[in-house]
């Protein structure tokens, strides 16, 4: 619980109205997308960088902890105060502060949606890739505290490719940047990639500077049903081997396609084992000779169908089965646990057939949908938390999953982070060495531990 004298100096910086310590407003910042939740004692809405480094040192000097937050839909439950103290909410910092065309870059604060960003820099014909699931409302903050990835990652890269520099906070309340808005950069280390991905572990974003690219000048969407799944992943396989990168290559299994087809009623085959979902971006003339191509890859290994989009319009109709996932399984079971251990592409085909064994083997409903292009699988268990017996089946599952992510050359997260939930799990992939590395950059940057205490970093065993 806050002091008053500490809780009265957050006052004085934020005004009462900044401020929440009512139990209905917290709770509303005790969990995130993740079946945990922790309540924290207060919660903070800065309005600018001045306001963050006040509040940074009132907390150092108090010995408060301090857990950094977006808009709350993180995986792995990266976001919430285990320790209670303070929770940081920057849905106050939300402007664009510049889009510069000629040198193709953004600054932004890190309470700016995701694709409310991307609309902005579309409209100057230019592109922000990096594309989250929840890229409707995560924020460019969590983006760049999670290294988030998404459907594009296969052509286009993550968030940590396209961060220029950053505007940061330390745990101490001193303020500084990092990296520079040209393209290259080697003046020392690499601080703004070491920032990308901490999870609000090692220094609080207050301005973040993106690069942009041209935005593609057309694009075309792909869907292919398969009555194997095994035929779809060796056509993966094949586009990849060929040399096409897709700008997005998903794929969905049968639990996945039946939850989507009863809940949206898109005409979804419901016997198909497997669909997959492409696009191809860039000139118009590439674009119609990749398309074809991938169609016909689709169809000599094995698809039944496949459908090419005409139009704009057309794209989205054919994405609308993929975003529709995650809402579309709730109606399943009464929670959903999301993993995204990730296997080199070579081995997708053997990773989701593995985890369809591993869940009738354990009794364990899972659906698989995989941003196939990069391996990264994301395995959607399906349970009732209230069930003991059941989740004594479910963490046996996702050990059994990881453990074989790691035995093919794989990691634990390819996009969703470590948090508190998967901390239990890094010994196995991380050496001593690597834990005992990254406590000590964690204790250079936060002497006091009073940044995101409880996140991966400290409760690893």
């Amino acid at each position: 619980m806050l002091r008053q004298e500490v809780l009265e100096k957050f006052m004085s910086i934020l005004g009462p109205e900044r401020c929440k310590t009512a139990r209905e407003d917290l709770l509303c910042y005790s969990y995130d997308a993740c079946s945990h939740e922790f309540t924290p004692d207060v919660a903070l809405f800065p309005k600018s960088a001045i306001e963050v480094s006040e509040i940074m040192k009132t907390a150092s000097a108090n010995g408060v902890f301090v857990t950094p937050r977006g808009a709350g839909s993180g995986l792995g439950a990266e976001a919430l105060a285990k320790h209670g103290g303070a929770v940081l909410c920057f849905t106050m910092m939300n402007r664009i502060l510049e889009i510069n065309v000629a040198n193709r870059y953004a600054v932004v604060e890190p309470g700016v949606v995701i694709a409310e960003f991307q609309k902005n820099v579309e409209k100057l014909n230019l592109f922000y890739p990096p594309d989250p699931g929840s890229a409707l409302v995560a924020t460019m903050g969590g983006s760049v505290a999670m290294n988030s990835g998404g459907m594009r990652g296969v052509k286009y890269g993550v968030t940590r490719d396209y961060l220029l520099s950053l505007e940061i906070v330390l745990p101490s309340g001193e303020m500084m940047h990092t990296g520079a808005i040209t393209t290259k950069d080697v003046t020392g280390y690499d601080l703004t990639r070491l920032i990308c991905g901490s999870e609000g572990t090692l220094a609080v974003v207050t301005k973040i500077t993106v690069r942009l690219l041209p935005k593609p000048r057309t694009k075309r969407t792909l869907q292919a049903i398969y009555d194997k799944i095994d035929d779809a992943g060796t056509t993966v396989s094949k586009i990849i081997e060929a040399g096409i990168i897709p700008a997005c290559l998903e794929l969905m299994d049968r639990t996945i396609i039946k939850a989507i087809e009863d809940f949206a009623q898109l005409g979804l085959p419901l016997d198909a084992e497997a669909v997959l979902l492409m696009d191809v971006d860039g000139d118009p003339e590439t674009v119609e000779k990749q398309a074809s191509e991938v169609a016909g890859f689709c169809k000599n290994q094995g698809a039944r169908e496949v459908r090419v989009s005409d139009s704009e319009k057309d794209n989205d109709q054919i994405w609308t089965a993929r975003r529709s996932a995650f809402g579309a399984v709730a109606r399943m079971r009464p929670n959903c646990l999301i993993e995204d251990a990730t296997v080199p592409v070579s081995f997708l085909t053997s990773a989701i057939k593995k985890v369809i064994e591993v869940g009738k083997r354990n009794n364990v409903t899972i659906g698989v949908l995989a941003h196939a292009g990069d391996g990264n699988l994301h395995p959607l268990i399906l349970c009732d938390e209230r069930d003991v017996d059941e989740m004594v089946r479910v963490d046996k599952s996702m050990d059994e999953i990881v453990d074989y992510a790691l035995s093919v050359g794989g990691t634990l997260s390819g996009e969703h982070g470590i948090g508190i939930t998967k901390s239990k799990y890094l010994t196995r992939q991380l050496s001593p060495t690597s834990l005992n590395l990254m406590k000590g950059i964690k204790k250079l940057f936060d002497p006091q531990g009073i940044l995101n205490p409880g996140s991966f970093i400290e409760d690893y065993r």
